[in-house]
């Protein structure tokens, strides 16, 4: 049995096509900005098995897969549930069903087995060096390189996301530092940057929580633009 937050049924930005996104329930990190702290408590989240959550999937598979897309598994962090993730993934692949992970790379273990029944990684990267790293998420990278090493031995295709944050990681060296980082991954597709935004200080207010980040303003658009530019070396 595994544990989930929620399902999305028609998600487009989670992968080609249109998605069945799986939130899991459960997260190590704690990141800044996380926009879905009421994902990390892995004790929490419906209980369901892998068959019961493939049939759910089923009923839309006519509209995903007309449209290229599939399955999506994200979180919280779907890795800390490496079972029933793989027992998931695998029935989608007996049912020709397209898979994506949508991940930190921060999980328990069995990637490679994981990665056997996944498609497409999209890798959430982050920071590219330890200090910083631990300062947003609360974590090392040690668990990320473990993750790389599984991607790098399967092949597996590589989409990398990395949130943009206004005086934080939103400088020219910055991004310069982060494609020298990203140019150790291999099958690399596409690397896109996403704009931090304050939306979740509303729920963290909620849930009892403090956000840390609430003197931050959301990252402004036309400056995105021109540190994607220096991504992609224009």
């Amino acid at each position: 049995m595994g544990k989930i937050h929620s399902i999305e049924t028609m998600g487009l930005v989670d992968g080609p096509g249109i998605r069945f996104v799986v939130f899991f329930q459960g997260c190590y990190l704690r990141c800044l900005y996380c926009h879905n702290p009421d994902t990390w408590p892995l004790r929490e989240g419906q209980e369901i098995s892998a068959q019961e959550l493939l049939e759910k999937a089923l009923r839309y598979k006519p509209f995903f897969q007309k449209s290229g897309g599939g399955v999506t598994c994200s979180g919280g962090e779907p890795l800390l549930q490496p079972d029933f993730l793989i027992e998931f993934l695998k029935l989608c692949k007996d049912n020709d069903i397209h898979t994506a992970l949508d991940t930190s790379g921060f999980g328990v273990g069995k990637y490679e087995e994981i990665l056997e029944y996944t498609d497409l990684v999209i890798l959430d990267v982050k920071h590219y060096n330890q200090e910083d790293h631990k300062m947003l998420t609360g974590w090392g990278m040690k668990e990320l390189w473990k993750f790389k090493e599984a991607l790098d031995l399967k092949g597996t295709k590589l989409w990398i996301r990395h949130v943009v944050i206004p005086d934080l990681t939103d400088s020219r060296e910055h991004i310069e530092n982060l494609k020298a980082f990203i140019s150790q991954f291999k099958n690399v597709e596409k690397v896109e940057l996403l704009p931090y935004h304050n939306l979740a200080i509303e729920k963290y207010r909620r849930l009892g929580l403090e956000y840390k980040l609430a003197g931050t303003k959301p990252m402004d658009k036309e400056k995105l633009v021109s540190l994607e530019k220096i991504l992609k070396g224009q």
